[in-house]
């Protein structure tokens, strides 16, 4: 079964082609300035990457793909028969979706529901579905939610301490992101550690251009940092994470914006660049920080700190701790970032090995804790996308059968 992922956001579009016999990746590539001048769209394959011309917009953009995909010079598949599926990213489940389901006309209704608490995603993730679905109509599209990990959250986490009547009726809580990636290094950690799923305790530590922490109890998300939107939680790559409520009312009072002119201020000119004034990448900020710049190095430190934080607040969740895993960009190849996260942790029971930590291999699970320590520190690299894919497959496969079921009778 072949299997193909869209990521959709306002001006891109990611995808990548899977051969699910045996789980590997046959290209993958990038829609970039979609609808916005100059825009180009990359391919790699087989170890080597092209660049074509952009679209103008989404539907415009999947139907490029699809026919770089099958293209009799350097496509991989020799027509879209060969796709079995569509997977999709979406940013919000809400309260309505826990788990990944099969698109169609309710689900698409229920999607534009939860526009409003995913304005700045949600209508991208739509218009990629809807792209797809006009180009490849009798092919099952499914839709994998950000949120869905974290629906076992109980109350007490995921509310917020407003009025209560109005958390029911305006659907304001924490729902938590970056689900697909929690997911699977919460499955990835439980076959490392040699336990079953239900029994693995974890604090998984996602950092990266967009951070987030979970704490997993018995193989379930029971806390994470991310809120209504992902904007809470860790200071990221240009989002502010925690701030005060009164900041937005103190920027629009004294910058002249409006609400949503103070939230995009919050979102895209914060966090990383906006302290270090530099970028949001954190290999940029490092480089600077090297050779003097001290706004750089107050912006990782501030990071860092906020990171060290909120993993020690996750301590007092997490019953008998099994390990903390970094992943995500930062987490996976940053050294300094995990030392300084997890270091004088040694009360805790935590002990980091610096020789491993300073000398693991890049995309590959490596054990970072010294034999001292009581909890494991792990790097392990997340794969969103086999998540992604996994239930794309379950849920076609099911609709197969349930087709090859009526026909039998």
């Amino acid at each position: 079964m072949k299997i193909l992922l869209i990521n959709a956001g306002s001006s891109s579009l990611k995808y990548q082609l899977l051969d699910m016999r045996n789980e590997k990746v046959i290209a993958k590539g990038n829609c970039e300035r979609v609808g916005l001048a100059n825009p180009f769209i990359s391919y790699k394959h087989d170890g080597k990457e092209v660049k074509f011309v952009g679209a103008k917009n989404h539907e415009e953009a999947v139907k490029k793909v699809l026919d770089i995909l099958t293209n009799k010079e350097y496509g991989v598949v020799k027509s879209l028969d060969e796709i079995d599926a569509v997977g999709h990213r979406v940013l919000q489940g809400g309260w309505i979706y826990n788990e990944s389901v099969l698109v169609d006309a309710k689900v698409m209704k229920n999607l534009e529901k939860l526009v409003p608490i995913g304005p700045l995603h949600m209508p991208a993730n739509i218009a990629g579905i809807k792209a797809c679905q006009a180009v490849m109509p009798k092919v099952p599209h499914v839709a994998v939610f950000d949120t869905a990990f974290h629906a076992t959250m109980p109350e007490k986490a995921y509310l917020y301490p407003i009025k209560y009547e109005d958390s029911q009726k305006y659907h304001i809580r924490k729902y938590g992101f970056h689900g697909s990636s929690h997911r699977f290094i919460t499955l990835e950690t439980a076959k490392i550690l040699g336990k079953p799923v239900s029994k693995t305790n974890l604090i998984i530590c996602h950092l990266g251009n967009g951070s987030s922490l979970s704490a997993v109890q018995n193989g379930k998300s029971v806390d994470t940092t991310m809120g209504l939107t992902p904007l809470q939680g860790l200071m990221m790559g240009s989002r502010s994470g925690d701030v005060d409520p009164t900041v937005v009312q103190y920027l629009c009072h004294n910058k002249n914006m409006n609400v949503d002119e103070a939230i995009n201020y919050l979102n895209k000119q914060s966090g990383l660049l906006g302290v270090s004034g530099i970028d949001s990448d954190m290999r940029s900020v490092e480089n600077a920080a090297a050779e003097g710049n001290e706004r750089a190095r107050l912006a990782i430190d501030m990071l860092v700190y906020n990171a060290r934080k909120h993993l020690g607040s996750y301590l007092t969740v997490v019953k008998n701790l099994d390990a903390i895993v970094f992943t995500g960009g930062i987490g996976e190849n940053g050294a300094e970032a995990r030392e300084a996260i997890v270091s004088d942790l040694d009360n805790f029971g935590i002990v980091l090995d610096k020789r491993k930590n300073n000398n693991f291999k890049r995309g590959e699970v490596t054990l970072i804790s010294s034999p001292k320590s009581h909890v494991k520190i792990y790097v392990i690299p997340t794969n969103e996308e086999l998540m992604m894919a996994r239930d794309t497959k379950a849920i076609a496969e099911a609709l197969a059968k349930k087709k090859s079921a009526k026909k039998s009778k």
